[in-house]
């Protein structure tokens, strides 16, 4: 009588039962489909981050705007830099645009309508960045 044997990997040696493990067309099918659905995801992240940076941009220019509005309500006059707003303490510093990753803003200067003085000052902020958002905007034209 044979010994009966519960797990194939225990058979003895010179048994003619087939190795257990995995082929290598196994492994390569495998690694084929990880290595598609990383490139899915590293796509997808770029354009999340993309979009994240767009949003970013077009909060910090609201926010700048307002509080150029609001500066010129307080002080009767226009600021004649954003730094105007940081020394006057109505924003701690000039925030970075999201997608030239520089501090650097493009400034509209004209005279502001409400005021009592004919000073001109910065009207409107927008970005400098080149190119398009995902709408196929302008960052200029934020």
């Amino acid at each position: 009588m044979t010994e009966k044997h519960p797990r194939p990997d225990c058979l003895p040696a010179g048994s003619s039962s087939r190795a257990a493990g995995f082929t290598l067309l196994e492994l390569v099918i495998v690694m084929t489909i990880m290595v598609t659905l990383a490139a899915v995801g590293v796509v997808n992240y770029q354009r999340i981050r993309e979009k994240a940076k767009e949003t970013l941009l077009k909060e910090d220019l609201k926010t700048m705007r307002k509080l150029l509005d609001q500066y010129s309500a307080d002080k009767e006059t226009l600021p004649d830099s954003l730094d105007d707003l940081v020394s006057s303490s109505y924003m701690r510093e000039v925030p970075m645009d999201p997608i030239t990753g520089n501090v650097d803003w493009q400034l509209e200067i004209g005279d502001d309508p409400f005021s009592r003085t004919t000073k001109q000052g910065v009207t409107d902020v927008h970005s400098k960045a080149p190119g398009v958002d995902s709408e196929g905007r302008a960052f200029t034209d934020y």
